[in-house]
């Protein structure tokens, strides 16, 4: 019986779901599964770099929304785009009204039609609205909100690839993924890095004491919160249903997942994710 170290699970996250140069030494179940598991550290890599671009950038004179173009822009730079077009891609399936085998065909056109573009122009505004606010709010919040909503985009993932939901195609990254994760798996995963969010957002939000080390300075009439402390645990799971929401959607509509789903499923949770955390600020 084959057995996945650790080490495979995050060589497939990492080569399927970053432009990141890591090379994928196993493509079956079992490395998927270790891979799905492992898709929120790969968000956590993804909105690292996204939140320490951002923070350079205000730290070197530029203007909260110079900084949230930067933040948003990094993790379609390290996917090339391949959640933002899968996002395109299934908002035309979607908005074209056909059955699903008409809808998948239009989907897998190298074209995008003007649902997908109305949706990325939106998607795109949105997370940089927001993450303007947030980054003129206080930095260390705009920089938590960029690496929670990376990871919560990925958590999206590990519950979308979980026992029970099908592949709409049988080829492709979503017929290779689509039920791999058992589902205690998957509620366990979400169990881990709702808590966690919580725990980075009291830590670095903008009052903690990481606030201080992170930026070197707390901003001037700042008062703790208790929400402060649960707002990314809230923007997770708000993320999570509304992109619970949407697979259900998709499922029901192309009668599975396919990889253009998944990457629909990640932006969606990401954009949710930073839209919340700018409520009640």
């Amino acid at each position: 019986m084959s057995t996945t170290s650790p080490l495979d699970g995050l060589r497939f996250a990492f080569g399927t779901l970053t432009a990141l140069p890591v090379r994928v030494t196993r493509w079956d179940r079992e490395a998927a599964r270790g891979g799905m598991l492992s898709a929120p550290v790969v968000g956590l890599v993804v909105g690292g770099c996204a939140a320490g671009l951002g923070l350079l950038l205000l730290y070197l004179g530029a203007s909260p929304l110079l900084g949230a173009v930067a933040s948003a822009a990094v993790p379609a730079v390290l996917t090339r785009g391949l959640h933002l077009d899968g996002l395109a891609d299934t908002a035309d399936g979607l908005g074209s009204g056909k059955p699903a085998e008409d809808a998948l065909r239009i989907m897998k056109q190298s074209d995008i039609g003007p649902f997908g573009v109305l949706t990325l122009v939106l998607v795109l505004l949105a997370q940089v609205a927001a993450l303007t606010q947030l980054y003129d709010t206080s930095w260390a919040l705009g920089a938590v909100a960029a690496l929670v909503s990376a990871a919560t985009a990925r958590l999206a993932l590990t519950l979308a690839a979980r026992a029970g939901v099908p592949a709409a195609r049988p080829e492709g990254l979503g017929a290779a993924v689509a039920g791999v994760v058992p589902v205690r798996g998957a509620v366990l995963t979400v169990a881990a890095v709702t808590p966690a969010a919580a725990a980075v957002g009291a830590w670095w939000g903008p009052y903690g004491g990481g606030a201080v080390v992170l930026i070197g300075h707390v901003e001037p009439g700042a008062l703790f919160e208790p929400y402060d402390a649960v707002r990314p645990a809230l923007a997770v799971l708000a993320a999570l249903a509304v992109a619970e929401l949407l697979l259900r959607h998709c499922t029901r509509r192309f009668g599975g997942v396919t990889g253009d789903v998944f990457g629909a499923l990640a932006e969606t949770a990401a954009t949710t994710a930073l839209v919340v955390f700018c409520l009640g600020r």
